[in-house]
């Protein structure tokens, strides 16, 4: 999804739109064999949240899945769904009149978004495809296996961390005032007695974090 319009007030951050979009077809993980990712990404902030989901998920799925959506951004006024025949149903639409929130569509012939909007939303989705596409699936020594599904949190730090170029700023500077700390710039290299298990998962996010940013970097020079 995209958030589609935002301003500033004096109580704070106020989101005004959303552009809802899904990427199907990803290789299952997880227990429940996730398949699909829900995105929503701010339209001035560019601030992304990715939610693991099934391609087969009914329009209740989506709608519960969406309360996750409402604790990041709160009710939005507007949403444009991208190509998602879910949000069509009578469900989604009665919602959004209960809420008082308007609910546009765009498609190739009939387009709600703008350009800019159009290729942030084909650059997230290649980025999310090629985050995936590695086969995410990290078994540490322990026998701990780790799927995309659980790990795509790094790619949204990851992406909330880097300057955007048509902005100038990070995503978190321009939602929040301020850049989420690193753990590049925290990590303790003077310690010796480490737990063999913070040693692994440290190994384990090592590893995500430099292809969440390989990902983000490839699907960039991909869209140039």
């Amino acid at each position: 999804m995209t958030t589609d319009g935002a301003i500033n007030s004096p109580k704070g951050f106020i989101v005004l739109s959303l552009t809802g979009f899904s990427v199907t077809d990803l290789p299952p993980s997880g227990d429940k064999s996730y398949d699909a990712c829900l995105g929503i990404v701010g339209r001035y902030s560019r601030t992304p949240i990715f939610l693991p989901c099934r391609k087969d998920d009914t329009a209740m799925d989506t709608a519960l899945l969406w309360s996750r959506v409402i604790s990041h951004t709160g009710l939005f006024k507007n949403m444009i769904s991208y190509r998602d025949p879910k949000f069509k149903s009578s469900l989604w639409t009665n919602l959004h009149r209960l809420f008082g929130t308007k609910l546009s569509f765009s498609t190739p012939y009939y387009p709600q978004t703008d350009g800019l909007a159009e290729r942030i939303i084909q650059n997230l989705e290649d980025m999310i495809r090629r985050f995936c596409a590695y086969g995410l699936e990290f078994k540490d020594s322990n026998g701990s296996t780790h799927f995309w599904c659980t790990l795509i949190a790094v790619l949204i730090f990851e992406y909330k961390a880097s300057v955007h170029s048509s902005t100038g700023q990070t995503p978190a500077m321009l939602e929040k005032g301020w850049n989420p700390r690193l753990p590049a710039d925290t990590l303790r290299k003077d310690l010796i007695d480490i737990h063999p298990t913070a040693s692994r998962f440290k190994l384990m996010l090592d590893k995500v974090k430099h292809h969440a940013k390989q990902s983000i970097n490839d699907a960039i020079e991909y869209a140039k």
